[in-house]
């Protein structure tokens, strides 16, 4: 794991990682050797993930990886290039020997950018060309595409039926983001110390007055609290009920990283240039995709409620 964390943080550290990330395999790491993906599994994702949330990349790794386990739940083999998954009413049509599919999907990252739609509905998995849908630019807060796409009776190059779900795969994108989250979280704490340390105020480092050193333990505690709940989650392969605990506790601690680290930084922090707006702009972000915390907070109420035993459910025991 040391080697594989080392190579993603070396590569997401550079302007533009894509081509890298993809000649070492690590944009389809997690998705299995059989399917046409690099091997591994969840935890290796993870790690490229939390890289990649670290150094505020602007690339398309965790719906290119989603999109490729799909592929590979499916039996399908795994398209080159960028992917993207969407999910929601699909109406499938056999006409001519082949399939067509029609639908909108709404918020869709990346999709200007993939080679491969991967859609999923009604029991299917289909690959299907960008060249034949309708794509409507949006994005997020933080500048990342967040694109509108219309199929109209759209053929697809492949499908097959497939035993995942939307919620499923609402799961799998609500651990990816958090596992983002968590990375961004580490990189605004370190930012925050760095600065504390550089920025003097009446003759010594801001970092030694009281009121600072609480910001900053207080901000430690936050990234801590949702890290051992995301990498409890990757431990468990993505139980629904610790996915839930895992991106309700990093959404709702993403807000607070982001307020406190702006804090410390003052205005410089909000600056275009200035690393930090990368990171806040993205904590803002995915702290609502796939899912914030009321969301899942409801989630979690609703398993508890429905558990036999709720006790044994929140403890594990």
């Amino acid at each position: 794991m040391g080697l594989l964390e080392d190579t993603a943080d070396e590569i997401l550290a550079g302007g533009d990682p894509w081509q890298a990330l993809e000649e070492s395999g690590l944009t389809l790491a997690g998705v299995p050797e059989e399917a046409g993906g690099s091997g591994g599994d969840l935890a290796d994702a993870a790690a490229v993930l939390r890289a990649s949330g670290y150094h505020a990349a602007s690339v398309p790794l965790a719906e290119t990886l989603l999109a490729g386990r799909l592929l590979a739940d499916a039996g399908l083999r795994v398209t080159p290039g960028v992917m993207t998954a969407v999910s929601g009413e699909v109406e499938a049509v056999e006409a001519g020997g082949g399939l067509t599919l029609s639908g909108t999907f709404r918020r869709v990252p990346w999709a200007r950018s993939a080679r491969s739609l991967v859609v999923l509905g009604g029991g299917l998995v289909a690959v299907v060309d960008p060249a034949h849908a309708e794509i409507n630019e949006g994005a997020n807060v933080a500048g990342e595409p967040r694109d509108e796409v219309v199929l109209s009776a759209a053929p697809a190059q492949a499908a097959a039926p497939c035993a995942v779900d939307a919620a499923e795969l609402r799961r799998r994108g609500a651990l990816a983001r958090a596992v983002q989250l968590t990375g961004a979280m580490a990189r605004a704490l370190d930012l925050s110390v760095r600065y504390a340390g550089e920025r003097e105020q009446f003759g010594r480092p801001i970092g030694r007055f009281q009121a600072v050193q609480q910001m900053l333990a207080e901000l430690a505690g936050e990234a801590t609290v949702a890290d051992v709940a995301v990498r409890a989650a990757v431990a468990a392969h993505g139980d629904p009920v610790a996915v839930a605990a895992a991106k309700a506790n990093a959404s709702r601690a993403a807000g607070r990283a982001a307020e406190i680290a702006h804090q410390v930084h003052g205005a410089l922090g909000a600056t275009e240039e200035h690393p930090l707006r990368r990171i806040t702009l993205r904590l803002w972000s995915w702290r609502e995709e796939y899912g914030n915390e009321a969301a899942w907070a409801d989630d979690l109420g609703a398993a508890l409620a429905a558990a036999p035993d709720p006790w044994d459910l929140v403890t594990g025991t």
